[in-house]
This record gives C-alpha cells, structure tokens and sequence, in this order.
C-alpha cells in the first residue's frame, strides 16, 4: 500500500493497480468542504496517466454514509459575509471534479453505503459502478433549505423514468437501495458485510477480470423498489406544467402517499420548487456539462439574489427553528414562470 500526504479529510492510497480515495471526516457524515474537494480533485488527476493504477474507488469512512452533503453551513457564512468569489470558487471546483469522475479514463467504482445526498450524489452519481447496500440512502434534497439539485444531479434526475425525477427533486425524497437501482443512480446491490470482502477483491484483481466481473460476486437482489410501485400516479402528478399545477392534481388523487406529498410541498421554498421543475427538465435534452452549466447558473442566482437559500439553511441549521419565511410564501403566489430568472442568469465567472 502507498500513501500520500492530502491532509486527514481524505485518505488517498494505492493497493496494488487500486487507488483509494475514502472520505474522512465521519462525524459529520463525510461532509463535503473545498479542501476535500482539492485533494480528491489532485489524486484523480495523479492516476489519470499513472500506468500502475487500473481503478479508483471511491468510499467513506465510518458507517454512516459515503457522504452527506456540501458543508452548507459554510455556504451561509460565505453569502451572510458577503464573499461571493468563494462561493463560486467551491461550486466550479466540485463541478469540475463531478465532470472529471464522469469522464475519467479509467474505471471509478463509488461505495454508495449509508447516507448519500447532495454532494456525494456527486461523487458516486458519476462513476462506473455505483455500489448501494442494505443502509444507503439517497436523496437530492436541496428544496428542503431553498435551493435546488446541483452536482450534476438534474442530470440524474432527468434520467429517472417517466416523472420520478420531479418527483425526487421537488420532494427531496430518499431513495433506498432498490429506488437507487431502479431510477438509475446506482448499478449494484452488495449487502455491507461484503464490502471489505469487494474491496480487497478489487485491490488484488487479476487480469483479465474486470472490475464489473468483480462486483458481481458480490451482486444481489434487493427487496422492490417503492418507488416503482408509486410510479404510475406519480407520473400522472408530476407531468403538470408548473408547481401550482402539481399540486391541484395531488389534491384530486386518493393515495394516501399523494397527500403527504402534497403536504410536503406546502412546507418547502415555493421558488426553489419552481426553479427545480425548471432544471430538471432542462438538464433532460443536454449532457451531464450542459446539467451542470445549467446549475451552476440557478446557484449563483440563489446565492446572490434570492433570500430564500439563506433563510432556509437558517431555519434549518442556525437558528434551527424550523419556520422558515420564504419569498414567496405560498405556491399559489408563484409567477406563471417562477424559473426564468434563474434560468437566464449570467454569473459573473463562468464555469468552465
């Protein structure tokens, strides 16, 4: 095994023709922060031309999850203080690592254990093989401190069959493992007693094997995906224009999930809702460059000319009162094309 010295936010080591990047900072579920971005960014482009190293693997530390998210915390000091330049310095410098995964060389193999939301849909959404266990959960859920689905996630979510994308981004739902395989956000089941099991498979992988071959020793079966269930009113819901129209087809449907749908929507950033309904159906026509120019846009008008990004990670996480007051208060009150704004917006350094 060797070892390079990125800093102990992220362990970055070779086992063989295998690098290994593994988030560490497991009290805080493996939260992304600009620095873990830097180092993952840095041993990514080390092994891009290395001729030892076959596959990446990307994983987290601790049993938690892969990785919980940006550190929106940081997000809101960075917009209260006024330092919009380092707030788009971290949004172009996690795209641009989301694009290199994608479109790496060589096989990249993301562990997608335990929590898995935001930005580590980010790291795992784009690899090769995209591993989920008996603990994943997975989640877009953005909408839920007024913003919207970033990390290429639009992208994902675009992809998703029939409407499940408007769905699972409006709502900010989680997935479990068999959602995560069925809507196309993950490849493969391995139940988490495997895990080292695979991991050391993959370091002493022997050619020819490949790293597919690989994984499907440990392939299993989940239990059905609920959300495959769901699918047909969902579908029948989210296909609707707008919001506003989202909403009055909920409140003609009799599922009970409908309702607590429709209840759920009622508490979220009726902006942030609009703006996602935007995206993800933009982010349908383009590739994954085009979804993440296309969200980068909808961030830096979030973070520099709507309050609602700010007030709900307040209400969410630093007063933590839960009453957030979004502009607008209702989805009644959304205009007739609530995203435009942020559709069009034009910051001030582009991302790529």
């Amino acid at each position: 095994m060797t070892d390079f010295d990125t800093g102990s936010t992220v362990l970055v080591r070779t086992e063989g023709s295998l690098g290994r990047l593994t988030l560490n900072r497991p009290k805080v579920i493996n939260a992304l922060d600009l620095d873990m971005i830097r180092h993952l960014t840095a041993a990514l482009e080390a092994w891009r031309d290395d001729t030892d190293i076959d596959i990446v693997l990307i994983d987290g530390e601790g049993d938690r999850g892969l990785c919980a998210g940006g550190d929106v915390r940081a997000l809101y000091d960075q917009i209260v203080e006024g330092h919009p330049d380092r707030t788009a310095e971290f949004f172009r410098a996690e795209y641009a690592l989301n694009l290199l995964i994608a479109e790496y060389p060589k096989t990249v193999v993301a562990i997608a254990d335990g929590v898995t939301m935001g930005g580590g849909i980010g790291l795992a959404g784009h690899a090769d093989i995209r591993i989920v266990t008996e603990r994943s959960r997975l989640a877009m859920p953005e909408t839920r401190i007024g913003f919207t689905p970033d990390v290429g996630g639009t992208y994902l979510l675009g992809r998703a069959p029939g409407r499940l994308g408007e769905y699972l981004g409006l709502t900010g739902s989680t997935m479990s493992a068999a959602d995560a395989i069925y809507t196309g956000f993950a490849d493969h089941y391995v139940p988490s007693q495997h895990l080292d099991e695979l991991r050391e498979a993959l370091g002493k992988r022997a050619d020819p094997t490949s790293p597919s071959e690989l994984v499907l020793l440990f392939d299993e079966t989940p239990e059905p995906s609920a959300l495959e269930a769901e699918r047909a009113w969902i579908d029948g819901v989210f296909s609707a224009g707008t919001v506003g129209e989202i909403v009055e087809r909920l409140s003609a449907r009799a599922e009970v999930s409908a309702s607590a749908t429709a209840a759920t929507l009622a508490e979220l950033a009726p902006t942030g809702l609009a703006v996602t309904l935007d995206a993800v159906r933009e982010a349908r026509a383009g590739d994954l460059r085009d979804a993440l120019i296309g969200e980068y846009r909808r961030v830096m008008w979030f973070a520099g000319h709507h309050p609602d990004l700010v007030e709900g990670i307040r209400a969410q996480l630093v007063d933590k009162d839960r009453s957030p007051k979004w502009q607008p208060a209702t989805i009644g009150e959304l205009t007739a094309d609530a995203g435009a704004q942020a559709r069009s917006f034009v910051p001030d350094v582009p991302l790529f």
